[in-house]
């Protein structure tokens, strides 16, 4: 909880009254390595801010799973789509280590918008970041090779990649494992 207090104080004051009653909403949640946290097909209840391990966000498609997203600590995550819109996901997220996350729902999140003044703030910053996210994921794919987007994710998260399975790394970059196995065994 106080890497999650830490990373809202530097983007914002926060009163002690604001941050009791922004805690009081907020429940932790824990899963375990390969739990799905949301199935596609349910409508995202949350959004969450990972105090520990790594999630991933992907589709299925022709049976095949697409990795569209990595969350990792410090960071804010959800099917915000479906978050926002109150539909069901396209989605699935599914921890990939053991996690520990801090949600919020949908209906208390608007609470704290009214309620508090920093309400507001919170959820510009949580959706200032989870667009930039994807906004940074699109460019990646329009602009850097396979090669590129891996040696990328390498340098942004070099001590959480070895937990990564090949498998989801290969979809993520848009290629086969086998081609994955390549490009590390080429730059390695």
């Amino acid at each position: 909880m106080h890497n999650f207090l830490e990373i809202l104080r530097r983007q914002f004051p926060i009163s002690n009254k604001d941050w009791e009653a922004f805690y009081n909403c907020l429940e932790v949640r824990t899963f375990s390595k390969k739990d799905i946290i949301l199935q596609s097909g349910k409508v995202e209840n949350y959004l969450y801010f990972i105090e520990n391990g790594i999630i991933r966000i992907f589709a299925e498609r022709n049976e095949k799973e697409i990795t569209t997203a990595f969350g990792f600590r410090k960071s804010f995550f959800s099917s915000y789509t479906s978050f926002l819109t109150r539909e069901p996901s396209c989605y699935n997220v599914q921890a990939i280590t053991d996690v520990s996350i801090w949600g919020i729902t949908y209906n208390k999140l608007q609470r704290i918008y009214t309620e508090t003044q920093c309400g507001q703030l919170f959820g510009r910053l949580a959706a200032e970041e989870l667009f930039i996210k994807k906004s940074q994921r699109e460019l990646s794919l329009l602009e850097l090779s396979a090669e590129e987007r891996y040696l990328q994710l390498l340098k942004d998260h070099t001590e959480l990649i070895q937990y990564i399975p090949l498998q989801y790394l290969a979809s993520y970059i848009g290629i086969t494992p086998q081609a994955l196995s390549r490009i590390r065994k080429r730059i390695s």
